[in-house]
């Protein structure tokens, strides 16, 4: 089956959000052109993701996924994000990497293209995103790029059920690909010097490291996530290079036992411009 990439400038779309408009107005389109009801939350310090009620939501995997990608930056000014979705991976690592950055971002799904579409207006990014609409790995682009993130589906079919809902099944679900062809893109359009960075579910790390192998990049950080204390990891984040030996650091933990987020999570929202809460919630 042919699968289409194409880029699509800003506003060329006819449901596209004009430019400058006011948050509720962009919630007010998006609920008139989905018909459902759509929330706008807090992204960063000062930028905001429009994202479906019930629909597939932004969540610690995309902050933690862009956290790790912004150690592993060093001064990249461009990045790829693979599989985008609504863009909470990628529009992170764009705030984090400063204003001179650039990001290319890739979704295949057409809500969640719309999503992003509206979250690169609302926060007055179209001159530093360049969005497409297409299959990552049908995606191709003669520049190489120093970092690059994705968030795959965690789940091969046959292992759960698949939700009902076209969005959550595909951000779920390896509907239209899989770990290893996230990889195999990012080798693609790797700088000889870049990273790749993803996040996948900890139970399933052998398959994450294959996928890395048989792409022919090095692991060469890993970093289990832990939820809350004294439970068990619940995914991984890694980064692959093209050459290189693999550290294994120990793991992040978002919160103590009580539920209140720990210092190095506390550390993590405040990088992308949220102020330390009182109360550790």
């Amino acid at each position: 089956m042919h699968r289409e990439h194409k880029r699509v400038p800003p506003l060329a779309r006819r449901h596209c959000i004009p430019v400058g408009v006011s948050w509720d107005v962009i919630r007010q389109h998006l609920e008139a052109d989905l018909r459902e009801s759509v929330s706008i939350d807090a992204l960063t310090g000062a930028w905001f993701l429009a994202q479906r009620v019930a629909g597939h939501r932004h969540s610690a995997d995309d902050v933690l996924t862009a956290h790790f990608a912004l150690d592993e930056a060093r001064g990249a000014d461009l990045a790829l994000d693979l599989g985008t979705g609504i863009g909470g991976v990628g529009l992170l690592v764009l705030w984090g990497l400063g204003e001179r950055a650039r990001l290319v971002a890739i979704e295949a799904q057409e809500i969640s293209f719309r999503l992003l579409r509206a979250n690169i207006e609302g926060n007055g990014l179209a001159g530093r995103v360049e969005a497409h609409h297409g299959d990552l790995r049908d995606f191709r682009d003669a520049r190489r790029f120093p970092l690059i993130t994705g968030s795959p589906p965690y789940f091969p079919l046959g292992t759960g059920i698949v939700p009902a809902d076209s969005q959550k099944a595909h951000a779920r679900f390896e509907l239209r690909g899989d770990v290893a062809d996230y990889a195999v893109a990012a080798a693609r359009h790797l700088a000889g010097d870049g990273t790749f960075v993803f996040c996948f579910p900890t139970p399933q790390r052998a398959r994450a490291e294959a996928a890395v192998a048989a792409a022919g990049l090095a692991l060469t950080r890993v970093r289990d996530v832990i939820p809350r204390a004294t439970l068990r990891p619940l995914f991984s984040l890694f980064a692959c290079r093209h050459a290189g030996t693999k550290t294994e650091e120990a793991p992040l933990v978002v919160r103590h036992q009580d539920g209140t987020l720990t210092e190095e999570m506390q550390a993590v929202r405040r990088r992308f411009g949220f102020l330390p809460s009182p109360n550790g919630q």
